[in-house]
């Protein structure tokens, strides 16, 4: 190696181990007692400290540029190359309160973000606490990116007689004693409006009947509907006349 000229150089100025920072590993290397080297040449940058890449592309070529790398080099030699990255713009997020009437069968709105309007429509079946993205419609990229998203927090507020559970639905309902006695027709409310629904004989007060697929939509999910719970309050007469007395005091000797 003595016998080459340049090679001579290299090892006179940067030491035995010139070779290491010539393949790019310049890491614990003292560069500070180089920076006044150099063939009496000053390697500075504009706030004092040493810039290197002069002070390498006179040792080791071209190709050497300041970044972000190892050591604070990049470059064909030191590990990497500046780049410029998109980024995506910031995603909003809003509150949009509905109630359960309107999750029950859709409903869309109109947003105002950033001055834009947006209108919005939501699916039949929306949940409470629910969180649906809106793509495209967040704050705008600063560096050329896409748009961010919207992010809808969902609220259902509960203006019916329901209890809401999962996609089912829960109902009391009052019956009088003769109907469920003696069964009958009775008229009861869904969601979607009133039906008609048949109350079996002797049916005890407490008793939940199934109303398959009148529950809430499955949200994103066509013809798929939770159920609908009819829980039987049985409602006993008031203020009975002495001949309904005397009817029910019989009825009480024949059941014994």
């Amino acid at each position: 190696m003595l016998g080459n000229d340049e090679k001579r150089t290299k090892y006179d100025q940067l030491g035995s181990n010139w070779q290491q920072y010539q393949q790019g590993d310049a890491g614990g290397f003292d560069f500070s007692q180089w920076a006044r080297q150099g063939g009496g040449k000053q390697y500075r940058t504009s706030s004092g400290g040493a810039d290197f890449s002069d002070f390498f592309e006179s040792f080791f070529g071209g190709g050497f540029s300041q970044g972000s790398s190892r050591g604070g080099f990049s470059g064909s030699r030191f590990g990497g190359r500046a780049g410029y990255r998109q980024m995506k713009g910031q995603d909003y997020e809003a509150r949009l309160s509905l109630n359960l009437t309107d999750a029950y069968h859709g409903t869309s709105t109109v947003l105002n973000v950033d001055g834009e309007k947006i209108k919005v429509s939501l699916k039949p079946g929306v949940r409470d606490k629910q969180k649906l993205r809106v793509k495209g419609k967040g704050g705008k990229s600063a560096t050329g990116g896409n748009n961010g998203d919207l992010i809808l927090k969902i609220t259902v507020i509960n203006n019916t007689a329901f209890t809401l559970k999962g996609v089912d639905l829960y109902l009391n309902q009052d019956v009088d004693l003769y109907t469920a006695l003696l069964g009958g027709k009775l008229t009861t409310n869904t969601i979607k409006g009133p039906i008609t629904i048949n109350i079996p004989k002797e049916t005890q007060n407490g008793k939940v009947l199934r109303m398959k697929k009148l529950g809430m939509p499955v949200y994103g999910k066509k013809e798929e509907f939770g159920d609908l719970y009819v829980k039987i309050n049985v409602l006993l007469p008031k203020d009975l006349k002495q001949e309904e007395i005397a009817l029910f005091e019989k009825l009480s000797e024949m059941r014994k």
